[in-house]
């Protein structure tokens, strides 16, 4: 075998094997065409077609109300987006032209890289509905333009471009998860498989920075500094998340004394987000600030602990109270996270490397800690951690509690916009809470976990030194 196979490295699937013979043999060889990553890919394949029928029914069902659409789980912002922020006349996101945002006036609330796409597959939804008239289009109502049968067909067609693109982004991240570690290309099954990526993976744009993130550490395992930050750039880009990568890179590098590996990287992360957010920003400077206020003047919304307290304390936080209080968590917990990735791993024996923690692993920790504090989790949002945790803690027991929390909190926010958890006398919906505070434990038993792993190396599955480094036994 030139791969661990998983019936023989993990419990579950052992277990699971028997069902069909029992754990790889011995002397079992592999088949010739079948290899672990077109399998893999195959699988990924099937689950994303499962989550392009989950949400079927929302782009096919007429005459349904929204509560319908919360009731059924399939709600996706790519529809509703289409029209209200001018994609139906492919507008450019960030133009500044005072008919357009006099019909338009809200403008796209992403980073630039999500705009950008948004906008390339607005182009190809007219072209393939015929490339309507866009002159007699720009005469009609806005207004009228949301009950306009064929306005509606390129809803539906829209999100079957997006849909098309996010299935090749999903192929192409477990690809190159399949890749970081050439000797375990099965930790990749946890991403294929992720009840995460079926539910969420069409909700929003969010697969752009998560395929980034997946490139950057394929990139850092093959020992390429300056591909990674220029992948960490884009995907900041799309998401601000990949930033917080470059903390793992710091980590790594000072326990490497390769401080050079990180600056090579971080540099080029600047130039390349700077490069991606030029054209925005010179054709709309106002509307490129338009994310950045939006996200600064939001209050406590959807599926944050500050909404939980909020409710159930009815404390009435300010944006400014948020963001100040937010804010100063993260870098508490960044500060943490920097603590445990510089004493964590050991001392390896004379003449031999370090034992030191993985990208992936303080990737995951320091992500987890800016959503616990952030103050809006959207249902997506589990898509930044998936590549991240299937690479931290590649153990399908720990993966299925965590994800199965993440899948309680799914159900959850639906049933709450739908109103479903509204106790019958009135008052705020507590079963809400409780889906928050399930999904929390989730992100921080998977937390606890990998801090364990990288204290007591001998725990972690991988046991590879962090990067470009021979395999090490632990």
């Amino acid at each position: 075998m030139t791969h661990v196979h998983p019936t023989r490295d993990d419990r579950v699937v052992t277990a699971l094997s028997e069902v069909v013979g029992g754990p790889m043999g011995e002397r079992a060889r592999p088949h010739r065409w079948w290899t672990p990553t077109r399998v893999l890919l195959l699988l990924t394949a099937v689950v994303f077609a499962l989550g392009m029928v989950q949400k079927a029914p929302c782009s096919i069902a007429e005459g349904k109300d929204q509560k319908w659409v919360y009731s059924h789980m399939c709600y996706t912002d790519l529809r509703p987006l289409y029209v209200s922020r001018g994609l139906a006349e492919v507008a450019w996101p960030y133009s500044g032209d005072a008919e357009t945002r006099a019909r338009y006036p809200q403008v796209m609330e992403y980073p630039v890289g999500i705009s950008y796409w948004a906008w390339g597959t607005a182009w190809v939804t007219h072209w393939l509905n015929g490339s309507p008239d866009l002159d007699e289009r720009d005469s009609t109502p806005v207004s009228d333009l949301y009950g306009d049968p064929k306005v509606d067909d390129e809803e539906t067609i829209f999100l079957l471009v997006n849909a098309v693109g996010f299935g090749a982004l999903a192929l192409l991240s477990v690809w190159l998860i399949a890749g970081v570690h050439p000797r375990r290309p099965w930790d990749a099954a946890a991403f294929a498989l992720s009840p995460a990526l079926l539910l969420t993976g069409l909700i929003n744009w969010d697969l752009i920075p998560v395929a980034l993130v997946a490139a950057a550490l394929w990139a850092w395992s093959r020992d390429r500094p300056v591909l990674t930050g220029v992948l960490i750039g884009l995907g900041t880009a799309a998401k601000l998340y990949p930033l917080f990568l470059l903390g793992a890179l710091l980590v790594v590098c000072l326990r490497r004394r390769e401080v050079g590996r990180f600056v090579t990287a971080t540099v080029w992360a600047v130039a390349a987000w700077a490069v991606a957010n030029a054209p925005a920003y010179l054709t709309g400077a106002e509307q490129w600030k338009v994310f950045w206020k939006f996200n600064s003047d939001r209050t406590a919304d959807l599926g944050s602990l500050w909404l939980l307290i909020d409710q159930a304390a009815d404390a009435g936080f300010s944006s400014h109270t948020i963001n100040v209080w937010s804010w100063g968590l993260f870098g508490a917990w960044c500060v943490g996270v920097f603590a445990i990735g510089m004493t964590a791993g050991r001392r390896a024996l004379p003449g031999r490397e370090d034992i030191v923690p993985r990208v992936a692993q303080l990737g995951y920790l320091i992500v987890v800690g800016f959503l616990l504090v952030n103050k809006v989790y959207s249902p997506q949002y589990v898509l930044w951690l998936l590549p991240l945790a299937v690479l931290a803690r590649p153990r399908w027991r720990d993966q299925i509690i965590w994800q199965a929390s993440e899948v309680v909190y799914f159900c959850m926010v639906w049933w709450y916009l739908g109103d479903y958890l509204q106790p019958a006398g009135g008052g705020d919906a507590g079963f809400y809470w409780v889906g928050i505070a399930v999904r929390v434990l989730g992100e921080l038993y998977l937390a606890a976990v990998i801090v364990r792993d990288m204290y007591r190396p001998r725990h972690d599955p991988v046991g590879v030194v962090e990067p470009r480094r021979v395999l090490v036994t632990s």
